[in-house]
């Protein structure tokens, strides 16, 4: 008998990665290929649906072809994705009737204020969904695709297309076209699904014009989404985990009881706190989300979740665009080159601001430059407004959840910033954990599908995988970090 694997399939806003996890946990190979972004127009953002599923397909194929894999080796397939971007494509043909939507782009932000203006409509989309009404979410994007892509809404009002997130697309495709499903913590990010009662909610579905037809059937995360029937591929594979990235980092990070926090540092950054079987309303600009569970939990699980919406996208900026960087990494160096920023604030709002400001009409900005602003003032000034986000997130869950958050777990590409997470636990006042491996999400995926096929036998022996974590804690006067925090909120304002 030869070894055994989990394959989770990784798929992100700008590559797609397929990594193989063995039984202690260990990451034992990555596959990775970026694909295109697509910028029609200011604040639009697209991808082509079939460059997300080739980069997919072809990181799992070199990922299975390198170390000789079949069907016997491969216990089961794990998917997380990045969530909200809205693909709507032709079942009988597979083909997608548009780019899909991107939950960066921004294009429908007049759409939802109209839709959704009254603040009666905003309280019910509120209190169904756990969300506030925005064009980061999937049913203005869907709802757009309908109404501009000549012959959709004919056609979906027939019953000839179908509706997925990133996840679904991906299933459909493996599976051979049979089976259109998501799972809840996709779900609960459409805005069309009512995280109460565990449905798609046809208020909701009418108020943005969506045939019921179009939706997948929601599938727990820790349930069975059929099996591997693709060409080129192993067949017979178990699809059985799938969650949104975030849910799944939560996952990975093993924080499955109330009052865990993680965040992570992605494209954006995401923050959520546990908050077990209670759906807690916020009343501080966050919005509430369902938590994928393991397969002995039947009920519905929460959490509070704050979305920043650009994060290490900041950095590519630099790198891409100014040309001031050559790599991420170098960003350390330079923060350290220097004693502070100069008084340079960098407010990254190129999409708008997230939670707590939720403010799509905010444009980036950077504040305070001087004839002695050098690229290393930047680089540390576009650090330290990650991590200025990720305070006014912290501010605001300790608000709702009527407690202070003590140990916030971090992963994502940014995390292995030691500068970054230094200021960060300055900033906070509370403990940082970085596990050993940051690469969460992907582990949350695989955890998620090995416990479902009977790899792993309960959270338990996951807690007892993770490995020892890095810690950072506080040691900046803490008078200096409200004083620093002061000029972010003046600069915040300036762009409000």
């Amino acid at each position: 008998m030869g070894e055994k694997y989990v394959i989770a399939l990784d798929q992100g806003t700008t590559s797609s990665r397929s990594v193989l996890v063995d039984q202690r946990g260990h990451m034992v190979d990555v596959t990775q290929r970026p694909f295109q972004q697509i910028f029609p127009k200011p604040g639009w953002v697209e991808h082509n649906p079939q460059d997300i599923l080739f980069s997919q397909l072809g990181t799992l194929t070199e990922l299975i072809t390198r170390h000789g894999l079949t069907e016997r080796d491969i216990v089961a397939i794990g998917i997380d994705n990045q969530r909200e971007t809205t693909i709507v494509w032709d079942p009988t043909t597979g083909a997608p009737v548009t780019n899909a939507i991107v939950w960066q782009c921004r294009r429908t932000a007049d759409m939802v204020e109209r839709i959704c203006g009254s603040p009666e409509v905003r309280e019910m989309v509120r209190a169904k969904t756990g969300l506030l009404p925005d064009a980061y979410f999937s049913a203005s994007k869907i709802a757009w695709i309908l109404e501009n892509v000549p012959g959709a809404r004919e056609r979906a009002e027939a019953g000839e297309l179908l509706f997925g997130t990133v996840d679904t697309w991906l299933i459909w495709t493996l599976a051979g076209g049979l089976v259109h499903a998501t799972d809840p913590t996709n779900a609960c990010r459409t805005m069309l699904y009512n995280i109460h009662e565990g449905h798609w909610d046809q208020d909701l579905l009418d108020l943005f014009g969506i045939p019921a037809s179009m939706l997948p059937e929601v599938r727990p995360s820790s349930g069975s989404f059929g099996e591997t029937s693709y060409p080129g591929l192993p067949a017979g594979i178990p699809i059985c985990g799938v969650a949104g990235d975030q849910q799944a980092a939560l996952f990975g990070q093993c924080c499955f009881a109330p009052g865990q926090a993680k965040n992570t540092y992605g494209t954006g950054c995401f923050m959520l706190l546990h908050t077990g079987a209670e759906a807690r309303a916020s009343e501080h600009g966050l919005v509430t989300t369902i938590v994928a569970t393991p397969p002995n939990v039947t009920e519905t699980h929460y959490a509070l979740e704050g979305s920043v919406f650009v994060a290490g996208a900041l950095v590519q900026w630099l790198r891409d665009e100014l040309g001031i960087i050559r790599d991420a990494a170098e960003t350390e160096l330079l923060a350290r080159s220097v004693p502070d920023t100069g008084g340079v604030y960098v407010v990254p709002a190129f999409t708008g601001l997230g939670a707590p400001w939720w403010r799509s009409d905010a444009r980036g900005a950077i504040f305070g430059l001087t004839r002695g602003t050098g690229r290393a003032h930047l680089a540390r000034a576009a650090l330290e407004a990650l991590a200025y986000q990720i305070r006014d997130l912290t501010d605001a869950m300790e608000a709702d959840a009527g407690a202070p958050i003590d140990v916030l777990n971090v992963d994502g590409g940014a995390s292995a910033n030691d500068f970054l997470m230094q200021f960060q636990a300055d900033l906070l006042g509370c403990e940082l954990r970085r596990p050993a491996n940051t690469e969460t999400t992907s582990l949350g995926a695989a955890f998620l599908a090995g416990l479902t096929a009977g790899f792993w036998n309960d959270t338990n022996e996951l807690r007892a995988l993770r490995e020892t974590d890095d810690v950072f804690r506080r040691q900046m006067d803490p008078s200096r970090a409200e004083a620093l925090l002061a000029g972010w909120h003046d600069a915040v304002r300036r762009v409000l």
